[in-house]
């Protein structure tokens, strides 16, 4: 046959069948015969014949979209996250033959959500933070829109996806435990997100599996801007800790800034890691021992999940992904 783009018209005026026989054939749905639903599939087959996604939409009552939604108080440190999971999203989604829309809320603005679900926009839904009190969640839980979490949420009948960020946390406080540093300093960001709540569990599980308590004071929470991570190093130093173990590597960026200015050596003076590892900081000097995560396979097994869920099929309600602890020069013992 000719290299020409073919059309429903084309097909039915073909095979001398109606344009709605076609359309049946290629739906699955109305009232068709087996004989000539082969007969006209034959001839797709045999053409090439792409249905346009708006007309294939409409005949399976679809979208053919997915909804990324992002937190729209990240910063642009957090993007390489958004970014790698992103793609993954992406790369599931179109050999399936969806489309991504992204869209943003915060704890106060769920509009561009409520756009998508409202004008039918989607068909299924990725949210990519987990919030103690999640306001997304609810709104998409209520409106029955199939969904799935990046992130652990403390509603288990939510399906969610998420790296393993509690033994992670545990795992890498416990190998510093037993080298026998005992002063450790923990700097966190915003308690009402739920992965920081996993990584201070991990942290304080670690004190507890070697019969140890952590000391509270070294514990800061809270901490998200450079004036308070400025200040919280200070109060480290002067009160000579030995390890602080920063929550992201955004965090981590700016500690590490700060003692460089202060003229503070790491880990000759003090040791430093982080409970995230990205881009950010694989070329600082010297490498920076972190937990390092697969985030385009994160992003990949969620929407794989979405994209079942959306069929109707049994999912798993919770699903952790694993993790590789990786010791490096910054928290080495110095002669």
């Amino acid at each position: 046959m000719e290299n020409k783009k073919v059309t429903i018209d084309d097909i039915a005026r073909e095979l001398n069948v109606s344009k709605t026989t076609v359309s049946r054939a290629i739906s699955g749905k109305g009232r068709i015969s087996t004989a000539t639903r082969e007969r006209v599939m034959e001839y797709i087959q045999a053409a090439n014949y792409k249905p346009n996604v708006i007309a294939k939409g409409l005949a399976k009552s679809k979208t053919y979209n997915i909804g990324f939604v992002m937190p729209g108080d990240y910063s642009l440190v957090d993007l390489p996250f958004f970014q790698e999971c992103m793609l993954g999203v992406s790369e599931i989604a179109s050999s399936y033959d969806y489309d991504v829309l992204i869209s943003m809320v915060t704890e106060n603005d769920m509009g561009q959500l409520k756009r998508l679900v409202e004008n039918h926009k989607v068909d299924g839904v990725i949210l990519t933070r987990t919030l103690v009190k999640d306001g997304p969640a609810e709104y998409l839980e209520a409106n029955q829109v199939p969904f799935v979490t990046i992130g652990t949420s403390l509603n288990k009948e939510i399906v969610q996806i998420d790296n393993d960020h509690r033994s992670a946390c545990r795992e890498l406080t416990s190998i510093l435990l037993m080298r026998g540093i005992r002063k450790l300093a923990l700097i966190g960001g915003n308690k009402t997100h739920v992965v920081t709540q996993k990584r201070l569990q991990g942290f304080q599980d670690a004190f507890l599996e070697q019969g140890l308590s952590p000391d509270n004071s070294l514990i800061y929470m809270d901490v998200e801007h450079n004036v308070m991570i400025e200040k919280v190093v200070e109060e480290m130093v002067e009160r000579q800790v030995e390890c602080v173990i920063c929550m992201d590597d955004s965090i981590c960026t700016h500690v590490l800034n700060k003692l460089r200015k202060e003229k503070i050596r790491v880990p000759g003076d003090i040791k430093v890691a982080s409970f995230y590892n990205s881009s950010l900081l694989e070329s600082n000097i010297p490498s920076i021992t972190s937990l390092n995560f697969d985030v385009k396979e994160l992003g990949m097994i969620t929407c794989r999940t979405l994209l079942d869920r959306m069929e109707g099929k049994t999912v798993q309600r919770r699903t952790l992904l694993g993790y590789e602890v990786s010791m490096k020069e910054s928290t080495q013992n110095v002669l």
